[in-house]
């Protein structure tokens, strides 16, 4: 297979580039060094840290009662979060079946965002039926009656799930991802399958099923991979939804789109029933558009499931008090502002001084070395993301541009590249770790992606005037958080022309709780989150 496209011209030569930085530093082969095969994984002594504080067997999280930080009580239903759907069923003036109708005609209105809706789900009138009893009776359970959208890579049983590919045909579910099963569980309604790019990698303009387009501007693309459920949230047309993220994607749709995502600490949150990218960098989590939100689903989805081997056994999970005041914010430097529009650094810094404003410590922090961390994770991507489609790789054709670069990028490291990319991710995570420790830093604040959604026509990124191509942007603040596996949360933090801009929260392993605090205090202290785009023309 050879790499071909617009996509293909532009990863060929970053590929040739990494591959060359990684093999001019081999890893020792005494097992005592750091980052061999003998020593001990910093995700383990993490985890065993926070399991000194948290030792019983896994069970829901206790949910925090967190106030919602968007639209008030006299706001539409379709402008309140999850928090606040949940306040008017409590107190009888909405009920899930309303809810469902409703939800149901925003996500067939060809007038908000109809790309990333690719089908309706079975079953959610009985459920949202069971859902108005459980109200009447009293025994609602925690997410009792919301309607929630599921990505085209999650499985949700009797659903056709295609991921957004041509290799797949007409594929149905069996059975329900375990990630979709605890939702159920909770109450929540799955109602709608939402767009993805191609196994959540390939182009934006997907073969199958075509372009999401943004809210903010219909000639702009949404970000990926998690294309549906950043429109979908942006649109208004569901408060919550499931997303994928492997380099950014949870995250970078919800930065262009201005809503909220959390990918979670690697191992916290069951992949079962969920295609593979390249797994051990897959991520599965919520996205929404109130950080409060985001805690309520991710208190149901996380703890081990018994499937997932990147589970642990224990899985803790604690949300602590949102109050910025006497927390040490932690800003690394210089990689994560090198390529970053000047207004987006702008927002960025706004949002550092209400943060200082709010009674947080800004500590900036020199991290050298990200970008080789950054390298030694586009080529684990490479690498899993051929072994995982090999099959599907003798029929290139149904594969869309994308893709087929991607894949054909994958064939070229050597077993060797792919081990020594596999063992420097402990003394990756030690960098970031050792770096707040020594700073004594809570969490890390950086910029979103670096410039505004791309344009459909070109899908160029614009940074202080300079064009590159976004796969040079869009990923570069994001991919690295997937590759250590630390909790990285993405919450709006202003616009630039009009177009959102995010900004990112970063945590030490397992503490997505204090993650998720920061996160909302912020938003309690500011109004980002609640703009509203304008309707897509008729």
């Amino acid at each position: 297979m050879t790499v071909s496209s617009s996509t293909g011209a532009t990863i060929s030569p970053e590929l040739d580039q990494t591959l060359a930085a990684s093999r001019s530093r081999p890893l020792p082969a005494s097992p005592g060094e750091r980052g061999g095969p003998g020593s001990e994984p910093e995700h383990a002594r993490q985890q065993s840290w926070r399991w000194a504080r948290a030792r019983e067997a896994h069970a829901p999280a206790a949910p925090p009662s967190w106030p919602a930080t968007v639209a008030g009580e006299e706001a539409p239903w379709w402008d309140l979060g999850v928090t606040g759907l949940l306040a008017a069923m409590a107190e009888g003036s909405l009920t899930p079946s309303a809810l469902l109708a409703s939800t149901t005609e925003r996500l067939l209105d060809p007038a908000l965002a109809p790309e990333a809706v690719l089908r309706l789900v079975g079953g959610a009138e009985e459920a949202a039926a069971e859902s108005d009893a459980r109200w009447r009776s009293g025994t609602a359970r925690p997410l009792e009656g919301i309607p929630f959208g599921v990505k085209d890579i999650i499985d949700i049983a009797g659903t056709p799930v295609t991921c957004g590919s041509l290799q797949t045909g007409d594929r149905v579910a069996a059975q329900d991802a375990a990630v979709v099963a605890r939702l159920r569980a909770a109450g929540a309604v799955p109602v709608a399958m939402l767009a993805t790019t191609e196994f959540a990698c390939g182009d934006p303009a997907n073969a199958r099923y075509g372009a999401v387009r943004n809210p903010w501007d219909c000639e702009r693309w949404t970000g990926g991979s998690s294309t549906g459920s950043g429109a979908a949230l942006a649109a208004r047309m569901l408060p919550l939804a499931l997303g994928t993220d492997t380099g950014g994607s949870i995250r970078i749709p919800s930065a262009l789109c201005g809503v909220s995502g959390l990918k979670p600490t690697y191992g916290l949150v069951p992949r079962t029933g969920v295609a593979p990218l390249a797994w051990t960098l897959d991520h599965v989590g919520p996205m929404a558009r109130d950080v409060a939100d985001l805690a309520l689903a991710l208190a149901v989805m996380a703890g081990a499931d018994g499937l997932d081997p990147a589970m642990p056994p224990q899985v803790p999970l604690a949300f602590p008090e949102p109050s910025l005041r006497g927390m040490r914010i932690g800003v690394p430097r210089p990689w994560f502002q090198d390529r970053v529009d000047t207004a987006v650094l702008a927002a960025y810094e706004d949002a550092l001084g209400v943060m200082a404003e709010q009674g947080a410590t800004v500590v900036p922090l020199e991290l050298e070395g990200v970008d080789l961390i950054h390298d030694e994770s586009w080529l684990v991507f490479y690498s899993e993301l051929a072994s995982q489609q090999e099959e599907n790789a003798a029929r290139p054709e149904l594969f869309d541009a994308g893709t087929r670069a991607r894949l054909a990028c994958g064939f070229v490291p050597s077993g060797a590249d792919y081990l020594r990319s596999l063992r420097r991710r402990g003394a990756a995570q030690r960098l970031f770790h050792e770096a707040m420790d020594a700073a004594g830093v809570d969490v890390l604040v950086v910029p979103g992606p670096g410039a505004v959604a791309p344009r459909l026509d070109d899908l160029l990124m614009h940074v202080d005037g300079e064009p590159f191509n976004m796969h040079r942007v869009i990923p570069r603040n994001s991919r690295v958080f997937d590759y250590t596996g630390m909790p990285a949360l993405m919450v709006p933090a202003g616009t630039s022309g009009g177009l959102p801009v995010g900004l990112q929260v970063v945590g030490r392993l397992w503490d997505d709780g204090r993650v998720l605090a920061a996160g909302h205090a912020f938003q309690r202290a500011t109004a980002h989150h609640r703009a509203v785009p304008p309707r897509h023309p008729s």
